[in-house]
């Protein structure tokens, strides 16, 4: 199978994806999760016209005159209205969030006033409206606030909540099966033997899909056997994933049985190698209703497939219309040899210059190599066959998030 465009991969791995179904949940857990329908407001805030300060409810006419002296004929605090109007000369004391009395339609602070006994004396006056929140002046009944396909933050459900709804409906968290193959891996905190090293890939994906919103599934790791393959992918298909990711056992040696395990269990293959650096012995196809997504196994490799490819299909499942990193310009901080055919995703620092950002890419690249990619701001994005660029020129990058 010849070998795929990053965007030609990318438009296989969506073209197939839909937004999971619909589930209300409380407030409460709703954070991070993505609207399934538009949220409108169910009532007006403030729903009445209230004080936004300590002082007195007067009506503005009598304080258009200072000093004066007005009677003082009740009490307002918030949650507790008023029921009578006021007349000409009286006033009310009032507390922030108060209901505004009757004809009242301004508030003098309480540091304007002297009071003495049933009696306020004003000092300065108040112009009609001074210190009042008018009903509506946050958002009316029936406003749209949340629209569909956005991503809650905390900021959102305050806002939710204050437009009167307990729960919210949101797009279904995808379930999402995660193992690695190889018979070289063992768990951190082990003591590697001859030949073996120590499992990584797993912890990196597992924090880059909880960050975007999946219920993870960690099948952990499995042997180079076929039978095993094949088993633990029957595990998750039985655990209702919506997504399999595997991590190594992609590629074409003897002891790579990936392709072959999803070759039995009759997936439809969509692609397997894509024209990219680090990262071209990708793997995708459906089994029924799960995508499957086979990863190398090389650590950058891993990764930087995961950011380009798995996070863009959790998103479309999650709802969300913000699929990818955008792009940006930067200035490249070194020069860089011309390309091969294949897409180069080189990791490289980022630093802000005066113009626009200054990328510097790593001296290497190789794709085993994770301390450079802990340490990486950003992927420089360089396409098949560009030419040799020089420091200072413009080049294309995506921040690395979180």
């Amino acid at each position: 199978m010849a070998l795929l465009s990053v965007a030609d991969a990318l438009e296989r791995v969506l073209v197939q994806a839909e937004p999971l179904p619909a589930e209300e949940v409380p407030l409460a857990e709703a954070d991070g999760r993505v609207l399934a329908y538009d949220l409108k407001a169910r009532r007006t805030q403030p729903p009445a016209d209230v004080s936004a300060m300590d002082g007195y409810a007067v009506r503005a006419a009598d304080v258009a005159n200072t000093p004066v002296r007005l009677k003082v004929i009740g009490e307002v605090a918030a949650g507790r209205p008023f029921s009578a109007a006021l007349g000409p000369g009286e006033a009310a004391r009032i507390f922030t969030g108060g209901v505004l009395p009757q004809a009242a339609d301004a508030i003098v602070i309480q540091e304007h006033t002297t009071r003495d006994g049933d009696f306020v004396e004003v000092q300065k006056p108040a112009n009609k409206g001074r210190h009042v929140r008018q009903q509506g002046l946050d958002f009316r009944a029936g406003d749209k606030l949340l629209a569909r396909g956005h991503r809650l933050t905390p900021r959102d459900l305050q806002l939710a909540a204050g437009m009167n709804h307990p729960l919210v409906p949101v797009h279904r968290r995808p379930k999402l099966a995660l193992f690695a193959t190889g018979d070289e891996l063992v768990p951190p905190g082990s003591e590697p033997g001859p030949g073996q090293i120590v499992y990584s890939n797993g912890f990196a994906l597992a924090a880059l899909v909880r960050h975007e919103g999946v219920e993870l599934i960690d099948l952990g790791l499995v042997a180079d056997k076929l039978d095993d393959t094949i088993s633990t992918i029957r595990q998750a298909r039985v655990l209702g994933a919506d997504i399999l990711v595997t991590t190594g056992g992609a590629s074409v040696g003897e002891y790579d049985f990936v392709q072959a395990a999803f070759a039995k269990e009759g997936m439809a293959l969509s692609f397997w190698k894509v024209a990219m650096r680090p990262g071209r012995p990708l793997m995708h196809g459906r089994l029924g209703a799960m995508a499957a997504l086979g990863l190398p196994g090389n650590p950058v490799s891993s990764y930087v497939c995961a950011f380009l490819f798995l996070v863009p299909l959790i998103r479309r499942l999650c709802g969300r219309a913000d699929l990818t990193v955008p792009g940006e310009t930067a200035a490249l901080g070194c020069d860089l040899a011309a390309n091969d055919e294949r897409a180069d995703y080189l990791r490289a620092t980022l630093i802000e210059g005066s113009d626009r950002p200054i990328a510097t890419p790593f001296p290497t690249q190789d794709s085993s190599m994770m301390a450079p990619l802990a340490k990486a701001d950003c992927l420089v994005i360089r396409e098949p066959h560009a030419p040799a660029a020089k420091a200072g020129s413009y080049c294309t990058i995506v921040r690395l998030t979180r």
